[in-house]
């Protein structure tokens, strides 16, 4: 699933896909990366974010939707760290990441809006496995996202 290029599916899949139109950078190592989508739903607490990194199954991606704030990091080298252990393809978050140095050497897709040095909030608070939009995008658990240099798109089913 990581080889398909998302301007290919695209030109085959145009009505069945969404693109997300948020101006996302790379961090990590893995430029492409696809899976099943993983949510989590926050705001400057990153609490829930380490959860599901420590659960989902091997080969999702967690879509984490921050607000779009740039106050604080969600996530740095060690939240990572248990991503590229545990098998993820790659987090997506609507929000900031630190350690960005660090983030480019592991081998896990990361996409964020931005970097912030300053750790997030440790409440607890937030939902998890839920539905959200940004980006033009929604984001359903059970859903498809394939992302590469071009963008990243969203699918209901996998596409092959």
């Amino acid at each position: 699933m990581d080889n398909i290029k998302t301007a290919d599916i695209c030109d085959d899949h145009a009505s069945e896909v969404q693109v997300c139109r948020l101006d996302l950078r790379s961090f990590g190592k893995r430029r492409r990366f696809a899976g099943k989508i993983e949510t989590v739903h926050v705001y400057e607490d990153n609490v829930l974010v380490e959860e599901a990194l420590e659960s989902v199954p091997i080969g999702s991606v967690i879509v984490v939707n921050g607000g779009g704030s740039r106050n604080c990091a969600l996530m740095g080298d060690r939240l990572a760290g248990i991503a590229v252990s545990r098998g993820l393809a790659g987090i997506i978050i609507n929000g900031c990441v630190r350690d960005s140095a660090d983030l480019a050497t592991m081998d896990v897709g990361i996409l964020a809006l931005g970097t912030n040095p300053l750790k997030s909030k440790k409440n607890g608070i937030g939902k998890r496995d839920v539905s959200f939009t940004f980006g033009g995008v929604n984001w359903k658990p059970g859903s498809f996202v394939y992302a590469d240099e071009d963008g990243v798109i969203v699918s209901e089913k996998e596409i092959e």
